[in-house]
């Protein structure tokens, strides 16, 4: 599903295509095994998605709950989650960002620290999504209208202000994975006014043999279900989460951005927008 949004000058777009998304790709296997294991794992997927409602009802250790979902999840698809790096230390009010590859993102970051996502606006009209952003109280941003941005911004500093872990994807858009974007200041501002840290999370994706994937990626002229085909036959792909440093506001919102950015990216800033595709990535989440 896509839309089309009025074009200016901070709305971010990649240059990450088909082109990117095929490159490298695994080889499936047999057509009878691919077929045993891609109805699998939809099954899998299906019956685990219709308890999703279950993350949005008050309840003690809710937290530990939407975790162990988003890993469930992920294992039925077929996505293995790998952790490393610094603590996740047990804060309240914090502004997680990461670079933004695929819709997995959302369940990558859920296992780790769950918390509320700033999603496109449309993201509330989708059949079977809409009813599920609306419980799990996303904060929509339309990314076509800047005069909008400055009251997505308070909304964010105001969860934060209110202990809620918020998670914001600052390149505004997707990109393979091979190329990335720039980090935009405009979700740290929200950091800055309420004076709360900002956890850098480092995503990757990978083959089972350690070979960087583009499979999960969401670009181009991808659909939602076709980039979900993909994913579910694919043999195996695993999610490597690495826990950078933890960031302090201070008070500007553009040295944030390029701290946040660093420890995100750190030697790999090189690829930074140098997607060798063409096409235009979608922003699922702000």
């Amino acid at each position: 599903m896509t839309a089309t949004t009025p074009e200016h000058a901070w709305l971010q777009r990649a240059t990450c295509g088909a082109g990117c998304v095929h490159a490298g790709a695994d080889v499936p296997g047999r057509r009878w095994v691919v077929a045993v294991r891609t109805a699998w794992r939809v099954a899998a997927a299906l019956l685990l998605f219709s308890g999703v409602w279950l993350l949005a009802v008050p309840m003690p250790g809710r937290s530990h709950l939407q975790r162990g979902y988003c890993r469930m999840m992920l294992r039925c698809l077929g996505v293995r989650m790998s952790v490393s790096g610094g603590p996740i230390r047990n804060l309240r009010g914090v502004l997680v960002v990461s670079g933004h590859v695929s819709w997995l993102d959302t369940f990558a970051i859920g296992a780790v620290l769950p918390g509320s996502f700033v999603a496109r606006a449309d993201l509330v009209e989708w059949p079977a999504l809409g009813p599920i952003v609306r419980l799990m109280k996303v904060i929509p941003i339309d990314r076509g209208r800047l005069r909008r941005l400055p009251t997505v911004v308070a909304a964010v500093a105001d969860r934060l202000r209110a202990g809620h872990t918020v998670v914001a994807f600052p390149e505004g858009t997707t990109w393979c994975g091979l190329g990335y974007g720039r980090f935009r200041p405009a979700m740290f501002q929200a950091a800055v006014d309420a004076g709360r840290p900002v956890q850098p999370l480092r995503l990757s994706y990978r083959h089972k043999d350690g070979r960087q994937s583009t499979v999960p990626a969401f670009v181009g002229d991808d659909s939602l279900l076709t980039s979900i085909k993909r994913v579910i036959t694919a043999r195996r792909t695993v999610c490597h989460v690495s826990v950078e440093s933890l960031q302090l506001p201070g008070a500007d919102r553009r040295e944030l951005a390029a701290r946040c950015e660093v420890a995100v990216r750190g030697e790999m800033r090189s690829a930074l927008t140098n997607g060798s595709g063409c096409g235009e990535g979608h922003a699922l989440v702000a």
